[in-house]
């Protein structure tokens, strides 16, 4: 009996030890959901806020709030997409590590099994790097600066740009 037991406790080790790689996987997505929901939530407050000044705003400035709401439905569908796409890979994920598991105990060849869940756990995740990607995208696009608080030098009133500050002047001993 001793000699059953100590093979199947190497056995069990060696399927441990595979499981490792999608154990892995599962701690970098759990990561990326972290991140993905924290934008979804600023996602979120950054639309209560314009709801709130939708109310209050006439003419030009309307208009681009209008235009920001829309495009942030636009980042909650894709961020929304990204956080489903790495649920159902997280999911896979475990599936492959319950697929190894039922190979060494049933003895089953289930390989093409396995590599079929690590391909899509993976395609999965890059797809929703995509999507994230997608939805940085279009936060960067938002995310301009208005004309009037950029102060650019105009040839009638040309302002002097200030400057860098690893270019400036010691000035030791002044305060």
């Amino acid at each position: 009996m001793t000699g059953i037991s100590e093979i199947a406790n190497a056995n069990i080790v060696t399927v441990l030890q595979t499981a490792l790689a999608p154990a892995f996987l599962l701690v970098g997505i759990g990561a990326m959901l972290n991140l993905f929901a924290g934008r979804l939530a600023r996602i979120i407050d950054r639309s209560r806020d314009l709801q709130e000044l939708f109310k209050s705003t006439t003419g030009k400035d309307h208009a681009l709030v209008v235009a920001e709401l829309g495009d942030l439905q636009v980042r909650l569908r894709v961020v929304n997409s990204a956080i489903f796409l790495s649920v159902v890979s997280a999911i896979t994920a475990c599936a492959l590590i319950g697929i190894l598991f039922i190979m060494e105990l049933t003895g089953i060849d289930l390989s093409l099994a396995i590599a079929s869940a690590f391909v899509i756990a993976i395609s999965l995740l890059s797809i929703a790097l995509i999507q994230f990607l997608r939805e940085v995208r279009i936060g960067v696009r938002d995310f301009m600066i208005r004309e009037e608080y950029l102060e650019k030098p105009t040839a009638r009133n040309e302002k002097r740009l200030p400057v860098p500050w690893d270019q400036q002047p010691l000035n030791m001993g002044q305060r």
